[in-house]
């Protein structure tokens, strides 16, 4: 079965970007614009794998994860932070509020697929062929 994938992200060029990386792997995504919509959609609709924007507005990707790991969930998703914050500190910082692994802005292609390959099981080898 794939990972179901929440991706949250309030920067449109940015969501497109990641959408169709993750499309490209075949994968449908989730989308919520800033850090309460997240929370929102994991009590509604619990997904395997988060992309979690740091800076968001209303709540940011530090305050969502928070608040997501205080969810009784059966199964906690993986978290993997997306900044463009890549500071001495910032990657520490992403990890003790509970985020698993940490992506820095811009993402190459590859570096979403060692995501995915180190936390989704049965993803295809391949990056499919553009259309």
């Amino acid at each position: 079965m794939p990972l179901s994938i929440l991706v949250a992200e309030d920067n449109l060029v940015n969501q497109r970007l990641i959408r169709r990386t993750l499309q490209r792997f075949g994968y449908e995504i989730l989308l919520a614009e800033n850090g309460r919509q997240a929370v929102d959609l994991m009590r509604q609709q619990p997904v395997d794998l988060i992309f979690m924007d740091v800076q968001m507005p209303e709540m940011d990707g530090l305050q969502a994860t928070r608040a997501i790991r205080g969810l009784s969930l059966p199964v906690p998703p993986v978290i993997v932070a997306m900044t463009a914050n890549a500071m001495e500190g910032d990657r520490e910082a992403c990890l003790q509020v509970g985020m698993d692994d940490y992506l820095a802005k811009p993402f190459r292609v590859h570096e979403v697929e060692q995501i995915l390959r180190k936390y989704g099981p049965g993803l295809t080898s391949k990056v499919r062929p553009q259309a």
